[in-house]
């Protein structure tokens, strides 16, 4: 026997369908033959259909020979399928996308056929929109939406249209209600109705506004009503998988239906904040389901294995993902994918489920529809019980490639246990795992010898208004979270970690989110993240603030998987930062003017990546915390980041408004200060200066480019419902206030080298040592660090330099007195800012002979550089180097425990003394002066 002939002969023995039709088409066992061994795709499909088209192209078929040849290229491709998926030659995706793709072409032929016929009696509906005909919009939903449909699936259906009006163009009118209703009647009579040939699809129209009880056929503006009134939360989760299928995708109507029907839908189905409420929401529908199942099982013998419905089956696989979906859609593009397999491996992609867990779930989902199928095709019926009869699960374990009946139900069981326990630990099924919702006995209140603040503060909250308008739920949450902290903060060294403090801050934390149930979900899903949560609280109290103003963040103190990152592969960890900042503003700006969401997702963006560092920095999550080098190596890429993306964002607004090309301007961002030094802090400003390139009598260009950096600073400082970004000083720019906001990079050039009356002084040389191109044209940034680097050699006279950096070393101390006895870290004699004149000093006086100090490689590598070159004794430049990096830890950890001064007592800290004493050393060394700033 040939290998065809085997095939064929193992396809009848699986498909009693398969055998009755190729023994009532034996001219389909040689189309077998010849096509059998072909990958099918949408081409294929369409040829397929279009073999029943006659030759003549006058012929007018009328409706019973249309349904006749719909049907047989329905059961003609079915064969295809049975043969290559039973035979093994398929994979399962190109099974399912060969039945949603067949699903999409004969809706769109019986469209055409029903609107030839409707088109001269009645004429067309109009749309105002695109001046055009209006077509039908129909959206596949469920497995047709997600090109998963099964081998014998019913096709769930809904039924729009643009807007109401009348048809045009025929010898009588009807409303477009009227005629689209017509069209859908048909539609479902020609996909639908059972002739000697069978059906095509069974369609399924309960998913549409209203359910049975509703309109067969309804407008958008009908649509976006019911769904803003009425609109349920289980119909969220079918909105997932909705899909315009006609018209055809690449048709004229398709691009603006299509748009108009995401602007309803998205915002309906994806919540603008990380979404945990629908884990509850999806257990209680699951539960339902549950019910259901069983009961349908219960009065069928042998139907007690449901492998959609029942435990450890389908569903449960696609709740999950579609939990994931709901929770974070409208944060991350990505997850709004629609098949099931796409949205599990983004799962693992994102670490958000360990990759063993996704691994374990996509074999179960895929080994379960190839099942599926296989109890299907044997009478093309819609089913998904295993039988009990032995025959049938021994035939059923031959077709899945088993030897026998044993070891096919042991690999199921296997499978089934996998997504059981997968499911229960995703959805929290144990109750033990959850917050104690019990209400709280009448007289509990934090110990108040442990807590004596929180304590008032309780009883006080127990009374207030803000308390008693709470939902019952909320308030359950709200009181069962302060129990559990309190009960976490009583195990803890009272002495050493201040459990009151902590507990006023959690205090704080619930406050700012009892009125907004998702984020109370968190911590009731997760309690276990309260152990997270209460370290961040106990550790800072600038993180603690935080949290509190931007609650969201709660997310990323479920699990450490993106600190670690982080920390172990920094450079592609900004790299898939930035390709998702980029693909979420792509997003929001394809549908016109998003520059209010793109402003959002640039803020929530910031402050998303500020707090991941932030955990790495206090050690929350992590092996091993991060230095303040590295915080601030990491605070510096995303203001970086953050500038690049809003220049990307803003300059085809600007260049639009001038006619001219989005191409890349000739524009560029140079940071200055602790940006320019990437030694940027939590709260840092940013000192930026903008340069273009363009002739110096290009006045156009310098109003272009002037309007680009006043939209970028609105951009980066304007106050939105998602907080704030940065505060901008550009002060440092040519001539300061008085100067261009944006300076051409020739007349820059001029500026700095003295080139003229107008001339830069020798602080603004001071400040270019740390200055370094941030974002923007790389060609602009290579013409300023030329620029910098000419500036830099310089030959200068040095004890002119030492009267000068000295002056202005004094005008600094003036603008920051300090009264108190304690330590200023940054501004007193032998300080921080001393140690950057020292570098600075260094830098301008022997560049032009140590090209190596050139580099902006940040004041520790630079006081190196400098005691290498035998400039300071090696010694020194070690002492002074460590004593910057043990102060700026300092004044990182006293910023950290929200301290507005960075001050402490001398006495009670010897090796700030000694750090001190380095300073103050080198500071007279090469200003041969004592190191007082006072004048006197």
């Amino acid at each position: 026997m040939d290998t065809f002939s085997r095939q064929i002969e193992f396809l009848e023995q699986h498909s009693n369908y398969a055998r009755r039709w190729l023994h009532a088409q034996p001219l389909w066992r040689q189309w077998l033959c010849e096509h059998g061994s072909k990958k099918i795709d949408l081409r294929q499909i369409q040829a397929l259909l279009d073999s029943y088209k006659s030759d003549d192209a006058n012929t007018v078929w009328d409706e019973a020979q249309f349904m006749c040849h719909l049907r047989l290229a329905r059961q003609q491709l079915m064969l295809w399928i049975a043969f290559r998926d039973l035979n093994g030659l398929a994979q399962l995706d190109e099974v399912t996308h060969s039945l949603s793709d067949f699903a999409q072409l004969a809706v769109a032929q019986s469209i055409t056929f029903i609107r030839n016929d409707l088109q001269p009696r009645f004429g067309v509906p109009w749309s105002e929109v695109a001046n055009s005909e209006m077509p039908l919009m129909v959206v596949g939903m469920g497995k047709l939406g997600g090109f998963e449909l099964n081998l014998s699936s019913d096709i769930d259906l809904i039924f729009l249209y643009e807007h109401e009006g009348d048809t045009r163009g025929g010898p009588k009118s009807l409303s477009n209600h009227e005629w689209f209703t017509r069209m859908g009647k048909r539609l479902i009579k020609l996909l639908s109705e059972h002739d000697e040939n069978g059906f095509v699809f069974r369609v399924d129209m309960r998913l549409r506004p209203n359910g049975d009880s509703g309109p067969l056929v309804c407008s958008l503006d009908m649509l976006e009503e019911y769904l803003l009134v009425q609109g349920r939360e289980w119909e969220r989760y079918a909105w997932i998988k909705g899909r315009l299928i006609a018209p055809l995708p690449g048709s004229e109507n398709y691009e603006h239906c299509e748009k108009a029907l995401d602007q309803l839908i998205r915002p309906f189905v994806y919540r603008r904040h990380l979404d945990y409420g629908v884990i509850a929401s999806i257990r209680e529908l699951h539960a339902q389901i549950q019910r259901e199942a069983e009961k349908r099982s219960a009065h069928h013998q042998g139907r007690s294995r449901d492998i959609k419905l029942g435990r450890g089956g389908i569903r449960e696989i696609e709740f999950l993902a579609q939990m994931f979906q709901l929770m974070r859609g409208g944060t991350d593009p990505r997850f709004r994918v629609r098949p099931t397999l796409q949205v599990l491996d983004l799962i693992s992609q994102r670490g958000i489920l360990p990759n063993a867990e996704v691994e374990a779930l996509t074999a179960a989902y895929i080994f379960l529809r190839r099942l599926e199928h296989r109890i299907q095709v044997w009478e093309d019926q819609q089913t998904h019980y295993l039988p009990d009869d032995e025959e049938a699960r021994s035939r059923l374990a031959a077709s899945m490639g088993f030897s026998n009946t044993e070891s096919f139900m042991l690999e199921l069981e296997r499978h089934q246990d996998h997504v059981m326990r997968l499911f229960e630990k995703a959805f929290l099924l144990d109750d033990g795992a959850r917050l104690d919702l019990a209400p709280l006995d009448g007289h509990w209140e934090p110990d108040p010898t442990v807590f004596p603040q929180a304590s008032l503060r309780w009883h006080a909250w127990i009374e207030s208004s803000k308390a008693k308008v709470l939902p019952e739920k909320s308030r359950l949450i709200f009181d069962g979270l302060m129990r559990t902290a309190a009960q976490l903060l009583e195990t803890d060294d009272h002495a050493a970690l201040n459990p009151d403090q902590t507990l006023l801050r959690f205090f704080d934390l619930l406050e700012s989110v009892a009125r907004r149930s998702a984020y109370l979900s968190i911590l009731s899903e997760y309690p276990k993240a309260l152990v997270n949560v209460l370290a961040l609280l106990r550790a800072s109290q600038w993180g603690a603030q935080y949290l509190t103003a931007h609650p969201h963040l709660l997310d990323y103190l479920l699990n450490s998987r993106t600190e670690q990152m982080l920390i172990e592969q920094p450079e592609a960890y900004w790299a898939e930062v930035k390709a998702n900042l980029n693909m979420r503003l792509d997003d929001v700006m394809a549908d016109g003017d998003g520059s209010e969401q793109a402003m959002d997702i640039l803020r929530i963006t910031h402050h998303t990546e500020t707090f991941i560092t932030l955990l790495a920095d206090l050690g929350i999550g992590v092996e091993r915390a991060l230095s303040v080098e590295k915080v601030s190596d990491h605070l510096s890429a995303l203001a970086d980041l953050i500038l690049q993306a809003t220049i990307e964002r803003v300059w085809p607004v600007v260049a639009n408004k001038f006619g001219l090309t989005t191409d890349a301007p000739a524009f560029a961002v140079i940071a200055y200060g602790k940006l320019g030094g990437k030694e940027l802090g939590y709260a840092s400003d940013l000192d930026l200066v903008f340069l273009y390139q363009a002739q110096e009598n290009d006045f156009t260009a310098q109003e272009v480019y002037a309007l680009l950096a006043k939209r970028m600073i609105n951009w980066l400082t304007a106050y939105t419902p998602a907080g704030s970004l940065f505060e901008i000083d550009t002060r440092l720019r040519p001539n300061g206030s008085a100067g261009f906001l944006v300076t051409n990079t020739e007349a820059f050039k001029k500026y700095q080298m003295r080139e003229g009356d107008n001339a830069a002084w020798v602080w603004e040389h001071q400040a270019l040592t740390r200055a370094r191109f941030a974002a923007g044209n790389p060609i602009v940034g290579q013409t300023f660090d030329a620029v910098r680097s000419e500036v830099l050699r310089q030959k200068r006279e040095i004890e002119h330099l030492r009267t000068e950096i000295l002056d202005m070393r004094r005008k600094v101390h003036e603008g920051h007195p300090n009264a108190s006895d304690a330590f200023d870290l940054k501004h007193d004699s032998g300080g921080m800012v001393d140690i950057e004149f020292i570098v600075q000093f260094l830098v301008l006086a022997y560049a032009h002979e140590y090209s190596q100090l050139i580099e902006n490689l940040g004041n520790i590598a630079l006081l190196r550089i400098a005691g290498e070159a035998g400039l300071i004794s090696p010694e020194a430049a070690q002492q002074v180097g460590n004593a910057y990096r043990f102060m700026r830890a300092r004044q990182h950890r006293l910023r950290l425990d929200g301290a507005e001064k960075t001050r402490i007592n001398l006495a009670d800290d010897a090796e700030l003394v000694t750090a001190r004493a380095h300073v103050l050393g080198l500071w007279q060394t090469i200003f041969k002066v004592s190191p007082d700033h006072s004048g006197q």
